[in-house]
């Protein structure tokens, strides 16, 4: 059955944006690399190695104080109890349903407020209810969501292992809303990862590139960052928007991985380049390696529903 997509208001005209920047579009093909889920695994405590460079979270759609967004929090205090980690990638609409941050202490200081006693870092993005009031700012100023701009670079590794070559797990976080300031974030996203020195390259925004949801697939979006992810060897892309849980086979060197289901549920179906896609309330878990990122979508039963593998040069 086709689902029905919802087209994505995206910004007037790219040719307006400059020859330079897009540059980079160039023909895509069907580059696939096909990896098996292994599911339905009670998450368990892992031994620990020391190839284990970082272990993080990513959860999206998360913002309404309700029992869903209780169930997952409580499914992520569960894995870092078993799995510790210290990075929460919160991938937007982090306050329903027009941003007020007047609701802050209902719909993310008590649904996580174990984890933030424990000192794990949220690094958020703005999603489209974000921006609903003042355009985010209270958001992006708020000391808990840790956003260093409208959009940022920061760097991570394994504590007490930085070289002087720098950490080698990089992240940028993008603001993906239509009212971004589109020309000037694509400039400064090729910058930075054209002058990156990270092997690891892990981008995430709130809006979904790839998607077999309600909204479908953005091919403006597919137009821009597929070519320009493969061009400086980004590994991942993380979203939400979309509230399902859905991770992508290689396409042309890169996995999207949608984590949408922080607090309630759509419908999903898939697309020749899902490699797995389940309508679940959820969140993913990473663990990055030096050669490998093992992805986990793991359910509010303490399940692992869903496994994947992206290797550090994907194909």
């Amino acid at each position: 059955m086709k689902l029905k997509r919802r087209q994505f208001l995206f910004f007037g005209s790219l040719s307006t944006l400059g020859a330079g920047i897009f540059s980079f579009l160039g023909r895509q093909n069907s580059n696939y690399t096909y990896t098996a889920a292994v599911a339905n695994t009670v998450v368990a405590a892992k031994p620990k190695t020391k190839d284990l460079l970082l272990r993080f979270v990513s959860v999206a759609d998360t913002g309404t104080g309700d029992r869903g967004q209780y169930f997952v929090a409580k499914a992520m205090t569960q894995y870092h109890s078993q799995n510790p980690y210290d990075l929460i990638l919160l991938a937007g609409d982090n306050i329903y349903t027009n941003g007020e941050i007047e609701k802050i202490n209902e719909v993310f200081e008590r649904p996580y407020a174990s984890l933030l006693q424990k000192g794990v870092k949220f690094q958020a993005v703005l999603g489209n209810h974000d921006v609903r009031t003042d355009n985010g700012y209270l958001q992006m100023k708020y000391v808990n969501f840790n956003m260093l701009g409208r959009f940022y670079t920061f760097r991570r590794d394994k504590p007490g292992t930085a070289s002087a070559k720098g950490e080698r797990i990089q992240f940028f976080a993008l603001d993906t809303n239509n009212n971004a300031d589109w020309k000037n974030q694509l400039i400064w996203l090729e910058n930075e990862l054209s002058r990156s020195n990270a092997p690891w390259k892990i981008v995430y925004g709130h809006h979904p590139i790839y998607a077999s949801g309600v909204y479908g697939s953005n091919p403006d979006f597919i137009k821009i960052f597929t070519p320009l992810f493969q061009k400086y060897g980004v590994q991942l892309y993380i979203n939400g928007h979309e509230h399902h849980y859905e991770r992508t086979k290689a396409i042309n060197g890169t996995t999207y991985l949608i984590c949408g289901g922080g607090a309630g549920t759509r419908p999903v179906g898939s697309s020749e380049w899902t490699d797995y896609s389940a309508s679940k309330l959820s969140f993913a878990a990473y663990e990055v390696y030096t050669d490998r990122i093992e992805i986990s979508g793991i359910d509010t039963d303490n399940r692992i529903f869903d496994k994947g593998i992206i290797p550090l040069k994907s194909t």
